[in-house]
């Protein structure tokens, strides 16, 4: 999809957006983004601190047993 994009497109898509936002609102917004990633980079990378890296252990299999079936023996009931 990207791999279209020439130059002319990137100068129409520019000029599009200061005929929208104004050349004033434009720096403002790409530093609003700006400062939103790097909030979500830092509050990420808390995340990953405040978890204690813990080894995977596997946990003990336990013993297979074989089952046998039990025969089924019917008991004997009178006749209602």
């Amino acid at each position: 999809m990207l791999k279209n994009l020439s130059a002319w497109h990137v100068i129409v898509l520019v000029g599009v957006l200061i005929l929208l936002f104004g050349a004033k609102r434009l720096p403002e917004l790409a530093q609003g983004i700006g400062q939103s990633l790097r909030i979500f980079k830092s509050e990420i990378k808390d995340l990953a601190d405040d978890e204690p890296a813990r080894p995977v252990v596997a946990a003990p299999a336990a013993p297979a047993v074989a089952l046998r079936p039990e025969p089924v023996v019917p008991e004997d009931r009178p006749a209602a």
